[in-house]
């Protein structure tokens, strides 16, 4: 009998050690991730590669499996990437300029379906110890040898001089996309942000946390006016622009993270007139969850 209870608790204990060792896998992934710091000019343009910044869902291929920046699994069907390399890349999973909400229905579905068709995963990175420049004469390569219709090499280029950057900027943002990247020629790859990775837009964007619904008054009276919103360092604030008449009578729920658009931030470090911009829910739901409404 006593020997039956310690199989039984060295059962337990070896499962909640695995649980641990699998979950502390996933935080390791997910905090892994390299992420941008705001481009403020003054830099020697030479010392980077520019590619645009794709409004798509981030997703770390580890060899087998699509993981998101939560840790969590993305239910790809197998043909999507049977023909991908068993080497870790790093990219965007991307149906086109514009259609972000889109794409967030696709791949954070809980099970496979065809609607990954229309998806593409625009890779621009290798995370190795190498600098930059070699891993991306890796990763032309290994996308060239993938000859996979659902992987893409983004394009990486040099430009002159912050003129011409700004100009660069310009054209993307008027053919609809969301911005440039900025890669240093011989960085490391590295998780967490630093000047390393840089990212360039026409507007400053950020996360909060939905808090409290505001009523609205005059032509918003019966609907919301605005919202309450967390940021992750504890301040609170009101966005009451950017909502269409659809998202005031069903404003984002209370608890979920939304992004919002601002210029800047004041002097007590208050974004300067936020506005909002969406519901951010690009994680893989598990699998049996419900489809959202």
């Amino acid at each position: 009998m006593v020997r039956t209870l310690r199989k039984i608790s060295g059962g337990i204990a070896a499962c909640v050690l695995l649980a641990g060792a699998v979950q502390a896998q996933s935080h390791a992934q997910a905090a892994d991730f390299a992420l941008a710091s705001k481009y403020a000019g003054g830099i020697n343009l030479d010392d980077y590669w520019v590619s645009e910044k794709f409004d798509g869902v981030r997703a770390r291929w580890d060899g087998t499996r699509l993981i998101s920046r939560g840790g969590n699994t993305f239910a790809a069907p197998p043909w999507f990437t049977d023909s991908f390399p068993p080497t870790p890349l790093d990219g965007e999973l991307w149906v086109g300029r514009g259609r972000f909400a889109e794409t967030v229905s696709i791949v954070t579905r809980a099970a496979p379906h065809e609607g990954w068709r229309k998806v593409r995963y625009q890779v621009f990175d290798l995370p190795s110890a190498q600098t930059f420049e070699r891993r991306l004469r890796e990763l032309r390569a290994l996308v060239a040898a993938a000859a996979s219709p659902y992987l893409a090499l983004v394009r990486q280029y040099k430009v002159r001089d912050h003129k011409a950057l700004i100009a660069k900027l310009d054209a993307v943002t008027k053919a609809g996309g969301e911005g440039l990247m900025l890669r240093r020629n011989r960085s490391r790859h590295r998780g967490g942000r630093s000047g390393d990775l840089l990212k360039l837009k026409k507007f400053d964007d950020a996360e909060a946390r939905v808090v409290a619904h505001n009523p609205g008054k005059g032509k918003f009276a019966g609907v919301m006016g605005s919202i309450t919103v967390e940021a992750a360092d504890g301040t609170r604030f009101k966005i009451g622009g950017g909502f269409s008449d659809a998202q005031r009578r069903e404003p984002p729920p209370i608890g979920s993270s939304i992004t919002f658009r601002h210029h800047g931030r004041t002097a007590s470090g208050l974004p300067r007139f936020p506005v909002f911009w969406r519901v951010r829910k690009d994680e893989p739901r598990p699998a049996g969850a419900p489809a959202p409404d």
